[in-house]
């Protein structure tokens, strides 16, 4: 038995849904989805169809493609923010996914018992120069090219900003994890990375506002982190803070990943490490 990762699955591409079948069946092992499955209920209900037939349990954390507001037929009501999270989180109960709005599951299998935390944090732009303020890191991104397709396709209504959504996100995930029983190590799972010196993106070095908060950086130490497990950035490695090992496990793009050797090779393994 086993628990591995991966994220960015990105469906929208037709590479990436062909691929994702041939995945072979993994028995009683777990899989932890962070983020970015698709930005269409079709590819998201497909990813969970598929993956939950070749997996024992199945973990997802959202993304900020699952959660733009993009049309899903020509007669449907767009869902934004918060709606279109919670639908999103339906579906994954549909499939008997776990999400982060689900009581935290213990992994008692080999490497010894682990609290499972799938967190939904979003963002808040604070991963950001000291000297750049709320008001221009936009504008100071935009200079050298990085702009996130988010500012036009991420909704956080009903909260007034996306930082609102992330404040809120946070206080709530803060008082959840604090109730994990002493002494009781955890995997936590998030979209986007808990601390700022984990982002190396050499194509897009100013994409950083778009990639966390700052609220987090402490919180494998607060709570009791083996492993944290994040994507978003399509750059896969390990690191190590304090202890603590951070793994970035995105697939990507079709251009991001060899298609001969098929997705499994791009799942990290989580536990037994």
């Amino acid at each position: 038995m086993k628990i591995r990762a991966i994220s960015d699955l990105h469906l929208a591409s037709q590479a990436n849904r062909d691929a994702l079948p041939e995945l072979r069946d993994f028995g009683d092992d777990w899989l932890i989805v962070a983020g970015d499955i698709a930005e269409r209920f079709e590819h998201v209900r497909l990813a969970f169809e598929v993956l939950t037939r070749k997996f024992a349990k199945v973990f997802w954390v959202p993304g900020n493609h699952d959660l733009w507001a993009l049309p899903e037929r020509q007669d449907a009501p767009v869902l934004v923010g918060e709606d279109r999270y919670r639908a999103l989180v339906e579906i994954a109960r549909d499939y008997g996914v776990l999400t982060p709005e689900d009581p935290f599951e213990i992994w008692r299998g080999p490497g010894g018992d682990h609290v499972v935390a799938p967190l939904f944090l979003m963002y808040d732009y604070s991963f950001r120069p000291d000297d750049i303020d709320r008001e221009s890191v936009v504008a100071w991104a935009r200079e050298q090219g990085a702009v996130c397709a988010d500012e036009m396709f991420l909704n956080p209504a009903p909260w007034e900003s996306r930082d609102a959504w992330c404040a809120m996100r946070c206080e709530e995930t803060e008082r959840r994890l604090a109730d994990i029983p002493d002494g009781l190590p955890t995997i936590l799972i998030n979209h986007y990375p808990l601390r700022r010196d984990l982002i190396h993106i050499p194509r897009a070095p100013r994409f950083t506002p778009w990639c966390g908060t700052r609220r987090t950086e402490d919180w494998h130490r607060r709570f009791n982190a083996r492993v944290v497990i994040s994507g978003h950035l399509h750059t896969r490695r390990t690191d190590w803070r304090d202890g603590t090992r951070f793994e970035e496990v995105s697939l990507g793009y079709p251009r991001q990943w060899d298609q001969s050797l098929g997705i499994e090779p791009y799942l990290r393994d989580i536990l037994p490490g």
